[in-house]
Formats: C-alpha cells, structure tokens, sequence
C-alpha cells in the first residue's frame, strides 16, 4: 500500500511538477483512511500494473501523465476486479475517498467511464468551444452512472470537472498533486494550503434537480431507462418521452 518507489514512466505535466509530488499528496490520504476508516482503505487495493496501465493507454488511444501512472501504480482500486456485467457504468469505484465527491476510479472504471463519454461525444459532436468531452481528457472520479465527475487534463496536467447539466469546467486544480492535498486536509479537517486554482470553488459542485426534468426522469425510470437524481437527462431518453407524449 506504501510502494511509492515505483519507475517512473510518462510525461509529466509542467503544473503538475511546480506543484509537488502526487505520492507525497496521495500518501497523506492513505495513512488518514488507514487510521480512521480501514473499510475504505482496504477497498483501495494494492499497488497497479504497468503492463496494465499500458494496455488501458492503448484501449484509450493516448499516455496518461506520470502523475497519475504514479498514483495507480501506488493503489489500483479495480485491480484483480472485473465488473457485473448488468453493473452500472462505475462498477467498482470506492467511496469515502474524496469528501462531499464522487466515487474514485480504479483503471477499469477509468476505461469505461473514458470510452462512454467518447463515445457519446462521437455520436453527438459539441461546440468546440464548449465541449461535451475532449480526448485528452481522462476521468479518475464519477457518479455510477457518470453523469458527472473529475477528470484529468493529459496534455497540461490540471484537474477539471463535469456535470450533465452545465458541462465540463477546466482547470479546477493545478494539478492531481493539488487535488489529492485538497482532499487530505479535508479528511484531517485542517487546511495546509487553497489547492484549487485561482476563483475556484472549494469543493465540488453539488447540483440540485431542475424540477422541470422530474417528469422526464420518472417516465425513464418507469420505462426501463438509467436516469440520475441531478444533472443534464441524455438527449435519446428526452426525445424518446417527447415521443412517448405526442
């Protein structure tokens, strides 16, 4: 659980390198659950694969930071797991990790959460300038049902978020070092330091539901359809319940 002197592959990120070292950060996160909540440090697992990491780089067709090699290689939540094949689109992240967020991802649920925004963005190209998902983007935090989350930047190194209902924010940390110190002090219930980048919220958001969606999301759900409590509904279930009215 404590193998940080792992070989060091990759690129890493500018910001990320000014920033500090992602071990030292997700180290911090590890001895505190360890302490106080041994349930979800078993739960993160033992040290990754790089034969793994690689093959997962080539399933996404891009090379994920050093950073965060660094940090799967230290604790791989999806290591040895493989996935219910009726389980949501998150299938085995771990709870408890990041306070008031998402669940954290392990190397399987990166994929899978990766591949399904991609192929959603494929199916359904946005705006460049305000768009659904970039390639480079890389999730290490979702809901179950990946409505919204935290990804990584590949190309800079920051850390951005996503929500189905205002789209994705960029650059809400520096750096997955600055995300996982912001996640310890929070678990420690001290603060050594704002680790979000300038005008940033200090925590996630947290979106409440558009009573004018209920309707839509009841509908889904009494038809057999996967629906968040909060978020954007998927285009295919609107159009699917306009049909269902007409």
């Amino acid at each position: 659980m404590d193998d940080f002197t792992v070989r060091e592959t990759g690129q890493s990120s500018p910001g990320a390198s000014e920033a500090g070292d992602v071990r030292e950060a997700w180290g911090r996160v590890i001895a505190w659950l360890e302490r106080h909540d041994p349930a979800v440090f078993a739960a993160l697992g033992g040290p990754g694969s790089p034969t793994a990491i690689s093959r997962a780089e080539v399933r996404m067709g891009l090379k994920l930071p050093r950073e965060m090699r660094q940090w799967l290689l230290a604790n791989d939540i999806d290591a040895g797991r493989q996935p219910d094949v009726s389980s949501c689109l998150v299938a085995l992240g771990c709870g408890g990790v990041i306070p008031s967020g998402p669940l954290l991802l392990g190397l399987t649920d990166i994929q899978r959460v990766y591949l399904s925004r991609m192929d959603a963005e494929k199916r359904e190209p946005s705006d460049p300038d305000c768009p659904f998902w970039r390639r480079e983007w890389v999730p290490i935090a979702a809901e179950r049902d990946g409505f919204y989350g935290t990804f990584v930047d590949t190309v800079n190194g920051t850390i951005g978020t996503w929500t189905e209902a205002s789209g994705p924010e960029e650059g809400a940390y520096a750096s997955l070092f600055a995300f996982f110190q912001d996640a310890a002090d929070r678990l420690e219930g001290v603060s050594s330091g704002d680790w979000r980048s300038p005008g940033r919220p200090a925590r996630l958001r947290e979106l409440d539901p558009r009573p004018e969606d209920e309707p839509i999301r009841l509908w889904a759900r009494t038809n057999g359809y996967l629906v968040n409590d909060r978020g954007r509904i998927p285009s295919d279930i609107r159009e699917a319940y306009e049909v269902s009215r007409r």
